[in-house]
């Protein structure tokens, strides 16, 4: 009960700070008539925000670490698997992340969406 309780107030704080934020930053691209394609806009430029500026250079280094791990190894079996795991999972996460939005956009024009998350608007 005591961690639930701290995990909602670690999550609201972080909503108090973030949202003004991201009001400034441009995501926020309406006033006060807030619609559903105004929504998925702004979804649409925090995925390339996590992807882009989050995610991208969390992988390099994470790619980075994998290699320097597999070259200090010096023969040590457990090293170097454990430097070929960080390196493929970095991979297979940046793939993922890089494929994400492509995901996204699909299943919106899947759902009848045109335009997908680049330029949402519902269609008729």
């Amino acid at each position: 009960m005591k961690k639930n309780l701290l995990s909602a107030i670690v999550y609201f704080l972080l909503l108090i700070i973030f949202v003004p934020f991201l009001a400034k930053a441009g995501i926020v691209t309406c006033d006060t008539n807030c619609g559903i394609n105004e929504l998925f806009a702004m979804l649409g430029k925090i995925v390339d925000i996590i992807v882009k500026q989050i995610a991208t250079p969390l992988a390099t280094i994470a790619v980075i670490v994998g290699g320097i791990l597999m070259m200090v190894s010096a023969g040590n079996p457990n090293l170097m698997s454990l430097g070929k795991k960080v390196f493929w999972s970095a991979i297979i996460g940046l793939i993922l992340a890089w494929c994400s939005y492509l995901i996204i956009d699909t299943i919106l024009k899947a759902i009848g969406v045109s335009g997908g998350l680049s330029s949402f608007s519902v269609g008729s």
